[in-house]
């Protein structure tokens, strides 16, 4: 899937993927996806809670060996 930024949260525990994951989503316009690639078991409840909670799209998520990978396109 095509993304606009990437974030790597990999080795980051709760909540510091979801509040970086929001800092990077403001310098974003309407519409664009933001990468996310986490490892904090937590992250997998965290992730899509955020989006839901805040108006955007989990668009994707993927397991890429110990990490997952989100992609979160914004409200």
């Amino acid at each position: 899937m095509e993304f606009d930024a990437d974030l790597d949260a990999k080795g980051l525990l709760c909540p510091l993927p979801v509040l970086k994951a929001r800092k990077r989503l403001q310098a974003l316009a309407s519409g664009q996806v933001l990468r996310v690639e986490a490892d904090d078991p937590a992250a997998v409840i965290d992730m899509p809670h955020f989006c839901a909670e805040a108006g955007h799209a989990l668009a994707l998520t993927e397991d890429q060996g110990s990490a997952q990978v989100y992609y979160i396109r914004k409200a």
